[in-house]
């Protein structure tokens, strides 16, 4: 009997090397243990909390899977390992890529290695921008309030759209603002 699948975004970034293809290298491995269900636009943001370091891609999807969050988790570090980050850099600082697990379901997680939701989440307009994308009626399971409202009350500053859905597929960088060749 398979195990129940769960609703899950997750946001991608990366900031070194060829984000763009860091990223759909992510997205393609995340298909092996999980049904990639939807991916938003791609977007280009600057840097959060140490700003001297190059402009970030950033992008959220949806998937559904059987994986408990802390193994999931686990399967994320091996990813970002493999797309060339290594632990211990500086907080918020340069990276290959960056995965994290913003919503799982409406589960609250609070271990030692994991928070679900995100807890910085409702701060963050590089998030709020493609998540509201995929599911602006999403409701915050701590805060109550849809994405939408969040990301109103924040704004979008810092956030501008670089290629619309599908970029993901395509294996050029046509009409990628900003993209390696």
């Amino acid at each position: 009997m398979a195990s129940p699948s769960a609703t899950v975004y997750l946001s991608l970034g990366a900031n070194l090397g060829d984000r763009l293809a860091n990223l759909r290298l992510a997205l393609a491995r995340l298909q092996t243990l999980a049904h990639l269900e939807e991916v938003s636009s791609l977007y280009e943001t600057q840097p959060q909390g140490v700003t001297d370091q190059p402009l970030f891609f950033n992008a959220v999807c949806r998937l559904s899977t059987g994986l408990e969050p802390q193994a999931l988790l686990r399967f994320l570090k091996n990813l970002e390992w493999e797309a060339g980050r290594r632990p211990g850099g500086q907080t918020w600082g340069p990276r290959p890529i960056d995965l994290d697990i913003l919503l799982y379901d409406d589960r609250l997680v609070d271990a030692p290695e994991l928070t679900v939701p995100h807890p910085r989440l409702a701060e963050r307009a590089f998030v709020l921008v493609p998540l509201c994308e995929l599911a602006p009626e999403l409701r915050h399971p701590l805060l109550g309030k849809t994405m939408e409202e969040l990301l109103a009350s924040l704004g979008e500053k810092g956030v501008k759209k670089t290629a619309p859905t599908g970029w993901e597929k395509s294996d050029g960088n046509e009409g990628i603002a900003g993209a390696e060749a």
